[in-house]
């Protein structure tokens, strides 16, 4: 539509504060000299503060202003900000006992300060302030919460001489007025105006805060008559002494360079203008000559006058005046004109007059008026006008915000706590403050509720009146309907009480006009609202009836028989909606609620409407209706203008860091809460214009008059206009019931979860998810969307355009909060294509709020259906509903590839296969819910994703592995089996089989395992097991037990002795342990058994790699330390075992373990010894049989274990009784022949004894074992035993010679060989094992000649030695006897010969 914002009425957003009320920083003083004075003199006041730089976007103090409220000797001042969050922003003064004046509060910003200016009725102060722009440099304002410009004013001195001052007695302040005007002079000087009680103004200066000087009080007096024309009349003469008629009752100053106006509104009704330098009065102008006075008006003094000053530097300073008169008031509006030698005048610009009583304030601006009033029911009433443009003197109304309804209607099938409940707790109603200051009057002050959050709030409500309910229930028994009344008359009487705090704390004190950005307030108690221009449609619909036939001549459309026609339409439908009672409006909330057709509803209210029509409205309607030139098109062009829908979605967000002042812009909780607030109002406002328009729709159609359709409009084309209205309706009811849904406070840990389900999708990045932030009190879901998604597309979209210097950026509140809601509520809008909503509240955890706005959307709205399926799946997927999510998944699918958020949601990953959009879209579903833990959720969706993937065997594979993992993780192992071997990828198939094995063999379900067919897979089974057997620990892991039972199974034996046979060979290298060992032995065994069911030919393995290196698939090069790759062992040779070596290893196997388990210790070495160095092990633990066993097992000689008896011989004989003790213990673990266990029986007899009977047992070659033993006894220096002497005589007496020789027994050498000579010649040669001795008819005989040779060198060499000798002697002798006989015996012999 063409009309601008210009003369639009305006609303009133002032949203109900959910937050506990600010707690404010108290700060009292008693300033010195004064004394206490009553406080209820005066009542309280408000008044506002502006940033002169607070419209530059590049300014510290950007949507900055300061607000204050005045009561008694209190005054609260409060710093806001429609950008950021200001901390320590509110302060409590308390100047005990010196009540503030009405208007005593003035703030001057100088560049480095703000300065605070308070008069009060005994004295004027001085704060002075950092300024904002010292504290932060805008461009660093990043942060969402800052500190205010209060924030260090506890550390200011306010009893300082230098910044306060008592009023002087004389010239005194007049009591019955409470004009005053503060400004600072552009030396830093402070100056305070005040009304004389004489009559007259007074100025008290303040010297610079920091500079000393002192203080001085001049007052300003006329001393002669001045004369001036002003805009061609002459004013009346001014006597030489002031009277009291003199007396300011509105005092306004504006600043010069170095010289101040002071402007003063006198009870004589004449404006005086002072000059603070000259202190001269330097113009008067009787008012009264611009308004129709009467002679009482005239004498009457000007008690109830206002006084404005408005400067532009355009224009000029304009002075705007209130002339109050009983029961009317007039506004005249002035431009101060100066001529030539520092004469003024007042051009007068406009008169106003308005029929209002009682004027709160007003303000002025160049341009406009603004004004406040009571009416005579005290309500509120705001308006303004453009006194340059309009001419015929029309204000514009303002649509205050309404109290709420003052009775609360609760049906009988209602609970009236839980109707109560709703009503008082619906967002924007009523403030926490009035809720909790009733709370403390219906619970009689018994205790005291601060700071409650709503939610706490909430609680306690219930909690107090149910408490005041049961104590007042006398009766222990009452019917169902008394119960009810009780209820409804205790819920009513306290919402009364809130009723009336509600009302108290929403009286405006003032009006706040900030100059710079337009933007106007309305101050109320620790409150603020705003005032926004009205869309035309909201501005048609809510004018009152005088306003809207006025409207009908404006062209308000291009077109002015097209702009009748829709303000006539506008006109019908106010005529409909004052006709609705509260049960037919009823009809259509619960329609729109229970997803019933709103054409429907719109029927039934009609027919009611009709059946109930006492006042002829249907006639009116009827009438207005045959005004309408062409209704459809009226219709149509309403609609459109309450249509958000877009053809495109709007344009996701630009990087706001590109520009970093634009990153908190109406970012702060207040402009969140405006915004919304804002939103809401407008989706209730059109709502019920959507239900009017479908009601006069319906009664359009029932009339099917052509004259009052414009002729030749077709049934059709109404029907499409029903049918266009009825979703218009259905939005704004979204919208109205999304502004008014809280969010729920949502744990840590919750949304933690929530961002990996988000990163899993690759949502978390996106610009509708950021971190969640802490906010002070319950919001809105509309308020959490544009906190933290749709603030950065609206600033964006207003302010990144190309061309856009930010730098010569003005802010204009009224343009921007109309551009900001009218870019929002497309975003908000169900049809548009965009999805960013849903897609916060999912990102913001909102789930229950999330699935009730998919359930009033998906009936009608058919934009994003696959979207809001996917969302109500997340939505049942956090609820625990998992077949329910899943289903809502698979409806999605089917719109994947049309809609905005699910082609986002299948954006493939950097380096990520590219498959079709739908596959992708099931493969990101997935693993969400792979992540949410729902196996047999995955198995159903990949099984249905498998049939959309029939050409695609990469997604196959991938799909059957997902399937395959499930089945496995639920074990279903015969289905993990089938889908592993459906997979068409032989690298997946592999990986799959392998975790098959692992996994079953840890749930020890090996014969699933075993069973399973493998079909064209046996050999890669078998490397899969063998790998994992030689990788893994061999104690916990029974991979070789299993390859074993795996071979059995398919009567392969040889395999599986092979197995088996490396099973036992690894555990003796790898576990030397007494359990190991064990095993080992069972692993031989069942290799054995393995080859006996063979045939005999076949009986043979391969000999298994020695050491712990495989080569296995896929193991990593090795490198040496120096990181070089080190080289590939050469091929080695192949040795086959057959069933003999097994035989063997078993035995060996089996004596490991004897040794062992007789002595634990050497399970460290017995484990890889070698057949010989279990020998030494044996002998060296006492086994001599295990030992001896082993050797012939092996072919070894026995010389270890007689070697190693003999020396246990030895220390038996040489050790004590504990040696002997000892020895019974190895003793026992041989087998002795004959055990002799008599007293005189030791374990050293018993020891000799088993050595003995080993000599015997097991002779040797060349008498091997008797000359170690010897050996070893002589080597010990051990006497040889005669059972020894005499058995290795008869084996070999040459070599005992030869040993007794070696170890220097010349003794026993010499004495053995006389035996050894009487033996030959025939005395005792049995002793020597000789059969014939010396004989000529015997064979020959010999003597160790060498040795004997020896023995006599040695006994000849020890002359020394007597009995040496005498040995030698007789050995010569015998030795010469022999020689004789031998030559006897040789001659017989060589005669027979011969």
């Amino acid at each position: 539509m063409a009309a601008g914002l210009a003369e639009r009425s305006c609303l009133e957003l002032g949203p109900a504060a959910r937050a506990p009320p600010r707690r404010l920083r108290e700060v009292a003083f008693s300033p010195p000299g004064t004394s206490p004075l009553p406080l209820g003199r005066y009542g309280d006041s408000a008044g506002g503060f502006c940033y002169r730089e607070c419209a530059q976007l590049g300014a510290a103090t950007r949507n900055r202003f300061v607000r204050w409220t005045t009561s008694g000797d209190t005054l609260e001042l409060v710093e806001e900000s429609l950008d950021n969050e200001l901390l320590n922003n509110a302060v409590r003064l308390c100047i005990q006992g010196c009540p503030l004046l009405p208007g005593g509060v003035h703030i001057c910003e100088v560049q480095s300060h703000l300065v605070v200016l308070l008069v009060t009725v005994q004295s004027v102060h001085r704060v002075v302030l950092p300024h904002p722009a010292c504290s932060y440099r805008s461009e660093l304002i990043m942060e969402s919460q800052i500190q205010s410009v209060f924030t260090d004013i506890g550390k200011i001195n306010f009893r300082d001489p230098a910044n306060y001052y008592l009023i002087p007695s004389v010239p005194g302040l007049a009591s019955n007025s409470v004009a005053s005007a503060a400004w600072l002079s552009s030396e830093g000087e402070a100056l305070f105006a005040l009304p004389s009680a004489a009559g007259g103004i007074f100025v008290i200066k303040l010297p610079p805060h920091d500079l000393p000087g002192t203080v001085s009080v001049v007052e300003l007096k006329q001393s002669s008559v001045v004369q001036r024309f002003l805009t061609g009349w002459m004013p009346t003469a001014i006597r030489g002494d002031c009277g009291p008629s003199d007396l300011p009752i509105s005092l306004s100053v504006h600043c010069l360079d170095h010289d101040a106006f002071l402007f003063a509104l006198c009870q004589d009704h004449k404006l005086r203008m002072w000059s603070y330098k000259d202190q001269m009065c330097l113009m008067v102008a009787d008012l009264l000559e611009f308004m129709p006075v009467s002679r009482d008006l005239r004498l009457a003094a000007g008690t109830g006058h206002r006084l404005r000053l408005a400067f532009s530097q355009s224009l000029g300073l304009y002075l705007g005046v209130y002339m109050h008169a009983p029961k009317r008031g007039q506004f005249c509006v002035f431009q101060l004109v100066s001529t030539e030698s520092n004469r003024y005048s007042l051009d007068h610009i406009s008169s106003l007059f308005s029929s209002q009583e009682t004027l709160v304030d007003f303000a002025l601006t160049s341009a406009e008026i603004w004004a406040l009033w009571h009416n005579e029911e005290n309500q509120t009433v705001v308006k303004y006008i453009n006194f340059e443009q309009n001419v015929a003197g029309q204000w514009n109304q303002v649509f205050v915000q309404p109290l709420p309804e003052e009775e609360v209607t609760v049906r009988h099938d209602q609970d009236p706590r839980e109707t109560y409940l709703e009503y008082l707790f619906m967002p924007g109603r009523f403030t926490n403050a009035a809720i909790q200051k009733a709370l403390q009057i219906f619970s009689q002050g018994t205790e005291r509720h601060m700071d409650l959050t709503w939610d706490e709030l909430k609680k306690e409500v219930t909690l107090a009146v149910e408490n005041e309910f049961q104590g007042s229930v006398t009766e222990y028994e009452c019917s169902p309907e008394e119960f009810w009344q009780l209820q409804v008359e205790f819920w009513s009487k306290f919402y009364a009480c809130c009723l009336q705090y509600q009302e108290a704390l929403s009286r405006p004190l003032a009006l706040h006009l900030n100059p710079y950005t337009s933007m106007v307030c309305l101050l109320k108690k620790g409150s603020l609202s705003f005032l926004v221009p009205c869309s035309l449609v909201d501005h048609l619909y809510l004018l009152s009836n005088e306003h809207l036939l006025m409207e009908d001549d404006a062209a308000i459309l291009d077109d002015l028989e097209m702009s009748r026609d829709v303000v006539c339409l506008v006109q019908c439908l106010r005529l409909i909606g004052e006709s609705i009672s509260m049960e037919m409006a009823f009809i259509m909330e619960m329609a729109c609620s229970r997803l019933q057709p709103p054409e429907k509803a719109a029927e039934q209210i009609l027919e009611d409407l009709i059946a109930n029509d006492t006042d002829n409205v249907m006639e009116d309607i009827h009438s207005k209706l045959q005004e309408i030139r062409n209704p459809i098109h009226a219709i149509g062009v309403l609609i459109r203008e309450m249509d958000y829908e877009t053809d495109a979605d709007m344009e996701r967000a630009h990087p706001l860091n590109m520009r970093m002042n634009l990153t908190q812009l109406y970012g702060s909780g207040m402009a969140v809460s405006v915004v919304c607030w804002g939103v809401c109002k407008i989706a209730t406002i059109r709502f019920l214009i959507c239900r009017d328009l479908l009601i006069l729709q319906q009664l359009l159609l029932r009339l099917g008059d052509p004259m009052v359709l414009g002729g030749g409009q077709l049934f059709q084309s109404q029907q499409d206009l029903l049918h266009r209205t009825s979703p218009l309706l259905l939005s704004y009811y979204l919208i109205r019931w999304a502004s008014q849904c809280l969010a729920s406070d949502v744990p840590v840990d919750t949304l933690e979860s929530n961002l990996q389900h988000l990163s899993v999708l690759e949502l978390a990045d996106t610009t509708a998810l950021t971190t969640h932030k802490l906010v002070s009190s319950p919001q809105t879901i509309v308020e959490l969307f544009f906190r933290e998604v749709a603030r950065k597309h609206i600033v964006s979209r207003l302010f990144l355009q190309p061309n856009t210097s930010l730098a010569e950026t003005s802010l204009n509140w009224p343009h921007l909060i109309t551009a900001i809601v009218a870019d929002f509520l497309p975003l908000l809008w169900p049809s548009n294509p965009g999805f960013l909503f849903p897609e916060c509240l999912m990102g913001s955890c909102q789930y229950t709020q999330l699935q009730e706005y998919i359930r009033l959307l998906q009936p009608w709205c058919h934009v994003n259906m696959g979207s809001c399926c996917f969302m109500m799946g997340r939505c049942y997927l956090v609820m625990g509903e998992g077949h329910k999510a899943l289903d809502r998944f698979c409806q999605a699918a089917s719109e994947v590839g049309r809609e905005e958020f699910l082609d986002r949601l299948i954006q493939p990953e950097e380096g990520e296969m590219v498959s079709t959009p739908r596959l992708q879209y099931y493969n990101k579903v997935l693993r969400l819910l792979d992540m949410v833990g729902l196996p047999e959720l995955v198995i159903q969706l990949a099984s249905l994703a498998i049939m959309e993937s029939a050409d695609d065997w990469r997604s196959q594979a991938t799909l059957r592995t997902c399937i395959f993992k499930h089945h496995l993780d639920l074990g279903h192992n015969s289905e993990a089996y089938v889908a592993l071997t459906q997979n068409p990828d032989p690298s997946r198939q592999l990986d799959c089989l392998r975790q098959l094995v692992v996994v079953l063999c840890e749930r020890s379900q090996l014969q699933d395992l075993v069973e399973f067919p493998y079909v064209n897979l046996h050999n890669e089974v078998v490397g899969i097991i063998e790998s994992h057997a030689r990788a893994v620990d061999l104690m916990t892991h029974n991979y070789y037990e299993l390859l074993y039972a795996f071979h059995i199974y398919r009567h392969n034996y040889r395999k599986a002795g092979t197995v088996m046979f490396e099973y036992g060979m690894r555990l003796g290298r790898e576990v030397r342990t007494l359990r190991g060992l064990q095993k080992q032995g069972n692993c031989f065994l069942a290799a054995i058994n393995c080859l006996r069911l063979i045939r005999p030919e076949y009986a043979w393995i391969v000999q298994p790699a020695s050491g712990a290196v495989y080569e296995r698939p896929g193991a990593s090069p090795k490198r040496s330390h120096d990181g070089e790759y080190t080289a590939v062992p050469t091929t080695r040779q192949i040795e086959i075992l057959e069933l003999e070596d097994l035989e063997k290893e078993c035995v060996l196997a089996r004596i490991r373990l004897t040794l062992v388990q007789h002595d634990l210790s050497t399970a460290a070495v017995a484990g890889s010894s070698t057949p010989e160095e279990m020998v030494a092990l044996l002998v060296r633990a006492g086994l001599f049989d295990t030992a001896i066993t082993l050797c012939q097992t092996f072919k070894l000689l026995l010389t270890p274990v007689f070697e190693g008896l003999t020396f246990k011989c030895i220390k038996l004989q040489l050790g004590g009784e504990a040696a002997q003790t000892e020895a019974w213990d190895w003793l026992a673990a041989n087998q002795l022949s004959a055990l002799v266990t008599t007293k005189e029986s030791s374990a050293t007899d018993e020891a000799w004894r088993l050595l003995s009977s080993y000599l015997e047992r097991y002779p040797s070659q060349n008498s091997l074992y008797h000359r170690c033993v010897i050996n070893k006894l002589l080597a010990h220096g051990i006497p040889l035993p005669n059972w020894l002497i005499n058995s290795y005589k008869k084996v070999d007496a040459a070599e005992l010679l030869r040993l007794y020789l070696n170890y220097d027994l010349l003794e026993e050498a010499a004495d053995l060989v006389l035996e050894y000579v009487d033996a030959v010649l025939g005395k005792g040669h049995q002793y020597f094992g000789i059969e014939h001795p010396l004989s000529a008819m015997a064979p020959m005989v010999w003597l160790p000649y060498t040795a004997i040779d020896q023995l006599l060198q040695a006994l000849q060499e020890s002359t020394t030695n007597h009995y040496n000798v005498m040995l030698y002697e007789k050995l010569h002798d015998k030795l010469e006897d022999y020689h004789q006989k031998v030559s006897l015996v040789s001659r017989d012999r060589l005669y027979r010969h011969n």
